[in-house]
């Protein structure tokens, strides 16, 4: 897998559509603020679809039911943050991120321990066969969905802001909210420490040289299965992340919210080339944006801006932006 890539004209796309749109929307303010909004819509949808990229991208899974550990990481957090009512409430950020930093952490906790479950049980006996994968784990999203309803209940829950958290900088007149901010940096830093893992570190190293001559590395006395195991349960671990995210950038959380986000993962995992972090950080920003520009500018297009963003990125490189070598 290629984990660090160097072609600059993919990176290049997302400021080249930020600075194209720029004379449509002729406000300086108002462009600020809807691209800073899509950038942090683009983050979390990365941070989102990461579990996935590393996932396909290093064992060759595609997991359909990616959703449940979304879901999932959403409504652990609506329990922990429930209960730290106190520091949600307060109007410091600081404080605010006392309760949500846990809240991250068991999320992660248990999308990863479920995670580990899933692979032993419903992913591991299949694979190596893409269609078997697709269908089997498309049951596991349904029944986690269902136990879902059953511990949390079927209804939608409120996933409120903390206080600190809300309102908006003003950056001249442009009005850009504190959230959207903060989804950046996170998303920054669980790219970053990706990269870092997968490329600096030889965990990193034992990994990807797994990936291509398994058996030369398992010669040398590693466990490659382990190996891969600990991927897998890193990915349930970002989509538990991912979800806490996406709940508060939606101020509220559902069953089924797990599976409604799919659609926009597997667009970037397409965009991005089946398996390239750099290329899921470059089709999260651009979903992100095109969704942001189009439903300022077109709002009637806005439905399926994102395909036609998929149609023309394949027109144009048709295995994605960066694709995938093993």
């Amino acid at each position: 897998m290629k984990s660090l890539d160097v072609d600059w004209k993919p990176l290049a796309l997302v400021p080249v559509l930020s600075l194209v749109v720029l004379p449509f929307i002729g406000s300086g303010s108002t462009w600020l603020t809807l691209t800073v909004a899509g950038l942090a819509m683009g983050m979390i949808i990365f941070i989102i679809a990461s579990g996935l990229t590393l996932v396909f991208g290093l064992m060759d899974v595609l997991n359909f039911g990616h959703g449940v550990f979304i879901a999932l990481g959403a409504f652990v957090a609506t329990t922990v943050l429930g209960a730290m009512g106190d520091y949600t409430a307060s109007g410091s950020l600081w404080v605010n991120l006392v309760a949500v930093f846990p809240a991250m952490l068991a999320a992660m906790a248990v999308a990863g321990a479920l995670g580990l479950v899933f692979e032993r049980f419903i992913v591991r006996p299949v694979y190596g066969n893409h269609l078997k994968q697709i269908l089997i784990t498309m049951g596991g999203l349904i029944i986690g969905e269902e136990l879902i309803k059953v511990i949390w209940g079927p209804l939608q829950i409120p996933l409120p802001l903390p206080e600190g958290m809300r309102g908006s900088i003003l950056l001249g007149d442009a009005a850009v909210e504190k959230y959207r901010v903060i989804a950046v940096v996170v998303g920054l830093v669980v790219f970053g420490s990706l990269l870092w893992t997968l490329t600096r570190t030889k965990i990193g190293l034992l990994i990807r040289a797994g990936v291509q001559d398994r058996e030369m590395v398992e010669s040398l006395g590693y466990r490659i299965r382990n190996l891969f195991i600990g991927v897998f349960v890193v990915g349930s671990a970002l989509a538990g992340l991912g979800g806490v995210m996406w709940g508060l950038y939606q101020q509220n959380v559902v069953p089924q919210m797990g599976a409604q986000v799919n659609v926009l993962i597997f667009i970037v995992l397409i965009i991005g080339g089946l398996g390239s972090t750099t290329g899921a950080l470059v089709g999260a920003l651009l979903v992100g944006l095109v969704a942001n520009y189009t439903g300022f500018l077109v709002p009637k297009a806005a439905l399926f801006s994102n395909i036609a963003l998929m149609m023309a990125i394949l027109l144009w490189r048709p295995q994605g932006v960066y694709a995938l070598s093993r």
